[in-house]
């Protein structure tokens, strides 16, 4: 072989390479970091039973995986719903308060009992030595607040929440 045909077979393989480590690197995503207190998001609260106006703890013997994410249901009937449609019931920014994630993109811890279903989707809160966030959203405009959650989100989701 001479000289040019080896260099061309070099730049081929550099090319081929940098694509390849390109490729894998953006074809496998980054894991997202879920609230995940108790190992179980929404601390381990049924995600359906909140649709019915009454959040209830799953049952540790019905476990579903969604997205690499632990769920509890509180019935075989929730786990089904959940199924048909897990975005609908999967909480809004991994889980964490959708107040701070609006506010500042934070990711701080939720009370499980404290919500809110806002376009058919669910949004968890802090409330915690007297500062209760679901009324600060609601207060301050959860409209412009949630415009702001979608936004931090996309920049929070694969941070560590340090």
């Amino acid at each position: 072989m001479n000289l040019k045909k080896i260099r061309t077979k070099l730049k081929y393989l550099m090319v081929l390479s940098l694509l390849t480590v390109f490729s894998v690197s953006c074809g496998y995503s980054q894991k997202l970091d879920y609230n995940l207190d108790g190992k179980f998001i929404a601390e381990g609260y049924d995600v359906v039973s909140y649709f019915n106006s009454t959040p209830r703890k799953g049952n540790v013997e019905i476990v579903y995986t969604y997205k690499n994410v632990k769920l509890k249901f509180l019935s075989q009937a929730n786990l089904k719903t959940f199924k048909a449609n897990p975005e609908t019931y999967f909480p809004q920014y991994g889980g964490w308060c959708a107040y701070a994630m609006g506010l500042n993109g934070k990711k701080v811890t939720i009370n499980p009992l404290t919500y809110e279903i806002r376009d058919n989707k669910l949004y968890l809160f802090y409330n915690a030595w007297g500062t209760n966030t679901l009324e600060l959203w609601l207060k301050e405009n959860p409209e412009s607040l949630k415009s702001k959650a979608d936004i931090n989100w996309v920049k929070a989701k694969f941070k560590k929440r340090g």
